[in-house]
């Protein structure tokens, strides 16, 4: 492959991760703070924090598709030579940067799952109790941060790949 042409994969690949990445912490680090004081209503802050979360799922969903299949595309070397992923520092690494992979798109996944839509229906028309609407605030957080935290830790794995170590 002639260098333009891995330095445009390579920069697609970038500017994905840093949609998903960047707009994960943006919510967790600025905007779910900036919204606590806002609004006392843990109900509507949960409304609100839903709505985003969706409308960022449609720039960050294409964008975890797209940084899959850049990143399987920039692995492929790797990938056709199985002996490579278990005999080099490389391949070592690759091979925990593709399980924090399959950690995110199932952290991801429940994440989803959690605040589907009838559950949103629920909240917006005021079916769940206190303690109901608690469980779930605490559950939504605590699989958003294990999202963000392998977010990060996938970067840094991409870093040390770059590197070569």
């Amino acid at each position: 492959m002639m260098a333009i042409e891995q330095a445009i994969i390579t920069w697609i690949h970038l500017v994905a991760s840093a949609i998903w990445v960047g707009g994960s912490l943006f919510i967790a680090m600025v905007f779910a703070p900036i919204l606590k004081t806002m609004s006392s209503s843990v109900e509507e802050r949960l409304q609100i924090m839903i709505k985003v979360g969706r409308r960022f799922n449609k720039v960050a969903v294409p964008s975890l598709v797209i940084l899959i299949a850049t990143g399987i595309f920039n692995a492929h070397q790797m990938l056709i030579r199985p002996d490579f992923l278990f005999s080099t520092s490389y391949g070592t690494l690759l091979v925990i940067k593709i399980i924090f992979v399959v950690g995110l798109l199932v952290a991801f996944g429940v994440h989803v799952r959690i605040i589907r839509k009838e559950v949103e229906q629920k909240i917006t028309t005021k079916q769940l109790s206190d303690s109901q609407i608690a469980r779930l605030r605490t559950k939504i957080i605590i699989v958003g941060e294990i999202t963000v935290i392998l977010s990060v830790a996938i970067l840094f794995m991409a870093a040390l790949l770059d590197t070569g170590i």
